[in-house]
């Protein structure tokens, strides 16, 4: 799937711009608070979404891991701030930065199902994280790939947690709650 994202990404220049514009934010739940992520390697780039989202008046949060096995926090980022690095080495917002809940979470990920199944890094973190954050409410989960990150079917174990939702440079894919 990494080799898989990999092409994706060279021959899709313009995807990250595709998957803002395809952003049905009417179909989103109200969020004041929402969180994107700094895009590593492949990773398709949320700065676009992001920028949209402040647009229609979030206010933007970064994740940031404190521990390895710590579920992510979120810190608010404004991107004229200079990054720090956080535990893993990832640019985030400082440790002065306050620290918030978003009510909105755009999630990075590896492959993705019909079901809001999610393959990420293998770490566990956004998993641990939205547990944590469903605990003490209503988040909304929008995961953000390249369309042909999709597959059929992906195993997920019980404390997988499933997307609300999924956004590609093809689209906005809600995901059926049964």
């Amino acid at each position: 799937m990494r080799r898989r994202r990999r092409a994706l990404a060279a021959n899709a220049p313009a995807a990250a711009q595709a998957a803002a514009a395809a952003l049905p934010i009417d179909r989103l739940p109200a969020f004041d608070w929402f969180s994107s992520y700094h895009a590593l390697g492949s990773e398709l780039d949320p700065a676009p979404l992001a920028a949209r989202l402040a647009e229609a008046g979030g206010h933007l949060a970064l994740p940031v891991t404190v521990a390895a096995e710590a579920p992510l926090v979120f810190r608010a980022w404004s991107p004229e701030e200079a990054p720090a690095m956080d535990a893993f080495g990832v640019p985030s917002p400082p440790a002065s930065a306050p620290q918030v809940r978003p009510a909105l979470v755009i999630c990075p990920l590896l492959a993705f199902d019909r079901t809001g199944a999610r393959l990420g890094q293998g770490g566990g973190h956004y998993d641990r994280t939205i547990a944590a954050l469903r605990a003490q409410g209503p988040v909304f989960v929008l995961g953000l790939a390249y369309a042909g990150q999709e597959v059929d079917q992906l195993p997920a174990e019980p404390h997988d947690q499933r997307l609300d939702a999924i956004l590609t440079e093809s689209g906005y894919i809600e995901v059926r709650k049964d």
